[in-house]
């Protein structure tokens, strides 16, 4: 891994989509719960693939997804997780790569094939996740490049990694590292159905400071804090003096601070083609604001073009320089 500064490094599961568009019968047909990420074995993965229409093969996994959007925004980003050394793994490796991501974790050469993650996007735009992990659960606390991680300003860490235990393991680690080199340590809760699983874990990340900085969307707020209202999720949020950013979809984004609680609306398009991935870039234009020096509306904003853009195709990873984008709207 490079030895220069970077403004983001990202650990997550380095997983291909393969997204198709389906009908809302083809869930109940399947037994998927709409919206949410399902851990599926190599049959189901199989049994799957069969029973989908055609479908768009792209690298994706939720902390790449974002360093490939601060990447296009002009962010220099790095990256670990594990791949197998198959065709997949090398299509993963090169998307990455091109777009000027740091990724130099080694490629597994035995054990189970690169992850795959087989979505479904229905009318509304909606995505339902059924990941295969392969290859992902082989990423542990020996891919953990301490340099790499001194050498970043901020550490992004998915909540996905919280499933293989390895990988906990690993998480761990870099939180450990980057706080000792004095960088920030973020996370994405991932999935409400994630945060149902480690609630507990999660919250006490929080309140040990092992993270400095969460993402999360309202569904996994209102989960994290067990609210049936936001407002009451907020307010339990606002406790933990902490900064975090919530993404409410179409009701817009907000920042919440020890200063306070800021608000931003979401950037209009003509209609939402694929919600994959609008966390994630969302993510990406924040962090991207946040390590350029920029105030937290700002990011805020940057955040809401990303996803903007990102919701208005097929596909989790940027079809334009989000750089170019941001310029236009006089966001940089």
């Amino acid at each position: 891994m490079t030895s220069t500064r970077t403004d983001v490094l990202a650990l997550g599961n380095a997983i291909v989509d393969v997204i198709a568009a389906a009908e809302e019968d083809f869930l109940a047909k399947h037994g998927l719960t709409k919206g949410a990420m399902a851990l599926i074995d190599e049959a189901r993965a199989e049994s799957l693939y069969a029973a989908m229409g055609p479908g768009k093969v792209i690298s994706g996994g939720s902390a790449a997804n974002t360093i490939a959007g601060l990447a296009s925004f002009g962010g220099k980003g790095a990256f670990i997780g594990k791949v197998k050394a198959d065709e997949l793994g090398k299509l993963y490796r090169h998307d990455l790569t091109s777009l000027g991501v740091a990724f130099d974790t080694p490629a597994a050469t035995e054990g189970p094939a690169t992850a795959r993650s087989f979505i479904i996007v229905t009318p509304d735009g909606e995505r339902t996740m059924n990941t295969y992990l392969g290859a992902c659960q082989g990423l542990g606390v020996a891919d953990v490049d301490a340099k790499a991680v001194e050498n970043a300003d901020i550490i992004y860490l998915e909540g996905y990694l919280w499933d293989p235990p390895a990988a906990k393991d690993a998480f761990r680690k870099a939180s450990e590292i980057a706080h000792k080199a004095g960088g920030k340590v973020a996370i994405t809760l991932s999935d409400s159905f994630c945060v149902d699983r480690y609630r507990d874990e999660f919250v006490g990340l929080i309140r040990n400071r092992m993270v400095d900085i969460v993402f999360a969307n309202e569904h996994e707020l209102k989960s994290l804090y067990q609210a049936a209202a936001f407002e009451d999720a907020l307010a339990a949020l606002r406790q933990e003096n902490i900064l975090a950013v919530v993404t409410r979809s179409e009701k817009g984004a907000l920042a919440v601070t020890p200063e306070g609680v800021i608000e931003e609306p979401v950037f209009p398009i003509e209609r939402v083609v694929d919600a994959t991935g609008a966390g994630d870039l969302f993510a990406a234009g924040f962090l991207f604001g946040l390590t350029s020096g920029r105030e937290v509306r700002d990011s805020l904003r940057l955040g809401a073009l990303a996803a903007a853009e990102i919701i208005s195709h097929v596909g989790a990873r940027p079809d334009v320089n989000l750089k170019v984008l941001a310029g236009n709207e006089g966001l940089l």
